[in-house]
């Protein structure tokens, strides 16, 4: 069902590989409630995904760009309001990439140069975004600016290794360019901490069936879908949360809330 909830606004979204990505279900949703935008991946994320589909079902275009370059975000800024006629309103940062896990190293066996990278990729892009945003003047007054995240900033989940660092910086650029980008030009920037979500990305991570099911278990309402997320973000970018700013949401199922369930303890009984 559409609200018609973005019906005008404009946006650039980061990060749709395929089917399963959260950003994928985010362009859906954003196309849906009357948004116009335009998507973008690193060139070799687009030769593995399906982006092509995705922009064919959303009439949107395509802007190749690496998050890392300043380069080419500049031309991606630029690129986007000239095709969209204008400054942007929303962007979602849908980015996340570990070396260190796709190669199977462990906490105490890490390899610098790749940690680098995981933090390059995965949280520095994030200021990166902003920072050419501001010195664009691209975001429209009251435009909204998410992340995902994942409650690994904050706790251990041993497999999750160096993204879980990379998760805290995220969170931490959100509030500090959330107040900054706040005073500039009521721009809000938050974080979505979002359950455990059978990605592309997100199943690469040792030991993943695992706790998906263990989150599930432990939360009342059960995991949050990439669906669930889709909509999450939805009113995020819309004018009902315009006040809301430097926070990072936690969008779990109550996981985030809880010490143990009935289903846990069940389960460890058995």
């Amino acid at each position: 069902m559409s609200y018609n909830l973005l019906k005008g606004k404009k946006g650039i979204i980061f990060g749709a590989l395929d089917e399963k990505s959260i950003a994928w279900k985010v362009a859906k949703r954003a196309k849906e409630e009357g948004a116009e935008f335009v998507l973008t991946n690193a060139p070799l994320a687009m030769r593995m995904g399906e982006i092509n589909k995705l922009a064919e079902e959303t009439n949107a275009q395509i802007i190749p760009a690496d998050a890392t370059s300043v380069e080419d975000l500049e031309n991606l800024f630029n690129k986007a309001q000239e095709i969209l006629g204008g400054k942007v309103d929303f962007v979602l940062h849908s980015i996340g990439m570990s070396p260190n896990i796709r190669k199977g190293k462990s906490y105490g066996d890490m390899n610098y140069d790749w940690f680098q990278k995981t933090l390059d990729v995965s949280a520095l892009s994030f200021h990166k975004i902003l920072q050419v945003a501001e010195k664009l003047d691209a975001i429209n007054e009251w435009g909204s600016v998410v992340a995902l995240s994942y409650i690994a900033a904050q706790r251990v989940f041993p497999d999750y290794t160096d993204m879980s660092q990379a998760k805290a910086v995220l969170e931490s650029i959100a509030r500090n360019y959330g107040y900054r980008y706040g005073k500039l030009k009521n721009v809000r920037v938050n974080t979505v901490s979002q359950s455990p979500t059978k990605t592309t990305a997100g199943t690469g991570v040792g030991g993943f069936d695992v706790f998906y099911e263990y989150a599930d278990k432990m939360s009342p309402l059960g995991n949050a879908s990439a669906e669930d997320c889709a909509n999450y973000c939805i009113t995020l970018f819309s004018d009902l949360t315009r006040k809301v700013t430097m926070q990072n949401l936690m969008h779990d199922g109550g996981f985030s809330s809880m010490g143990i369930s009935e289903d846990i303890v069940e389960m460890i009984n058995k």
